[in-house]
């Protein structure tokens, strides 16, 4: 029987207002709906995703690391490589250069505050959250992918041998357990799982092994949670799945600061099956307060706490993942940026690239780059640069030239290579040569 955990939120504080003085329009007890304009749910939604935190201008240490996981509470992992993986970039967007070692002891080094699971995607989150997603692991019959749960059924002596071999030689990798396999069978195509592989991720999904770390290949290194995740994570007793539901959706609330029905239940990818019911909830319990954003057809809800600040100073580039712009339709909804990444878009149909990043700037998405690192050279490329309709070419490439430079430098890269294409090529070339922009 599930141990109900309690998490009942203190009561409902006012919000701040705009600028940190005076009565704000964001105040509220009631379930009236307060009115938003888009320019101050983009301010709200920056502020809630750390945009308006300040930079370290020192050593980035785990306090600032725990920091931009308070916010966010998870960050997405992605196998790409063109220019850096997907889980080391939205760091570096609210922090600027740091060493990518500190997110990797954080995540598989003792003491270690994150852990890896199915949050978004294939995500990091903090271990606080382990108990809140541990429904999806008693759910993996239903929501797991059919492969796994095909090999579970038709194979259960696989499946128990390999958890066997977790438990006698953890950590250990796919391919260490395939050498001594007792079957294995390999799809047609060359990215498809063996039998073990697909057996390992049945039990990452259950919650049964997890991973302990990454190998230089990038292959996850499977053991045991108790092996792996601290004694009080593993300690802390499991919420039923109301509880988790209404903790998931608040979490979500808080990172977005102002949401929509669709993103504040894709953030952690929750069924619809009670999600409004937690978000009535959360209403009623001063958590979610509902909100209209001009504009929008859905409803929406703002957390208590989310900030409107007067502005935002920003310029940054985000990784295709960040979690500000992975929900496609809010990224339009709140900056008039339709956004799609190519990366499996045949070359020719390819409109702005392969791997193309936003432009943060301020409190608008300015630009897109297509960007490669050119790690034998030393080098950044950059295939194309295109930027938004009517904005300030010069502006915008001053503003990029530089991040471009900043980087290359956190990357080791020693150079950023002209622009190939894009109708912001020109205006960047003579921003990056540091001439004036005509």
């Amino acid at each position: 029987m599930a141990t109900r955990m309690s998490t009942r939120p203190p009561a409902p504080r006012r919000g701040p207002a705009a600028g940190g003085s005076g009565r704000s329009t964001l105040d509220s007890r009631n379930h009236a709906a307060e009115e938003l304009s888009l320019a101050q749910a983009r301010r709200i939604a920056l502020a809630a995703q750390g945009f308006t935190d300040p930079v370290p201008r020192g050593e980035v240490t785990r306090r600032h690391l725990r920091r931009v996981f308070g916010r966010l509470s998870l960050v997405q992992m992605d196998s790409v490589n063109v220019l850096q993986r997907a889980h080391y970039l939205p760091l570096y967007s609210r922090l600027g250069p740091y060493p990518v070692s500190l997110l990797d002891r954080a995540a598989y080094r003792p003491p270690r505050i994150l852990f890896e699971y199915w949050g978004h995607e294939a995500s990091l989150l903090p271990v606080e959250l382990h108990p809140y997603l541990r429904w999806r692991m008693a759910r993996a019959r239903e929501h797991a992918w059919g492969r796994m749960r095909r090999l579970a059924a038709e194979q259960p002596d696989l499946v128990r041998w390999v958890r066997e071999e977790v438990a006698q030689r953890g950590p250990v990798t796919a391919a260490d357990i395939e050498q001594d396999a007792p079957r294995r069978r390999t799809g047609v195509w060359g990215w498809a799982w063996s039998d073990v592989k697909t057996a390992l991720e049945w039990l990452f999904y259950l919650g049964e092994v997890t991973a302990a770390g990454r190998n230089g290949a990038w292959a996850r290194m499977y053991d045991l949670p108790e092996r792996v995740l601290p004694a009080s994570v593993i300690a802390t007793p499991t919420p039923d799945d109301a509880e988790a539901r209404r903790q998931l959706v608040a979490r979500a609330a808080a990172a977005l600061g102002v949401a929509a029905a669709p993103e504040l239940r894709d953030y952690f990818r929750l069924p619809v099956a009670g999600f409004r019911e937690a978000v009535e909830e959360l209403v009623e319990e001063g958590v979610l307060v509902p909100v209209r954003v001009a504009g929008w057809r859905h409803p929406a809800w703002r957390h208590r706490d989310a900030k409107l600040p007067r502005r935002v100073r920003r310029a940054t580039l985000l990784s295709p993942f960040d979690p500000l712009i992975w929900e496609r339709d809010r990224t339009e909804r709140l900056f008039g940026f339709r956004y799609r990444i190519e990366i499996y878009v045949p070359a020719p149909r390819r409109v702005y690239g392969y791997y193309v990043l936003p432009f943060l700037l301020d409190d608008r998405l300015v630009a897109r780059v297509d960007l490669k690192a050119d790690r034998a050279a030393g080098v950044l490329r950059v295939p194309a640069a295109w930027v938004e309709a009517g904005l300030d070419t010069g502006e915008v490439a001053e503003a990029l030239a530089a991040e471009l430079r900043r980087l290359a430098g956190w990357l080791g890269l020693h150079t950023v290579a002209p622009p190939e294409r894009g109708d912001l090529a020109g205006a960047l070339r003579v921003a990056m040569r540091g001439e004036q922009v005509p």
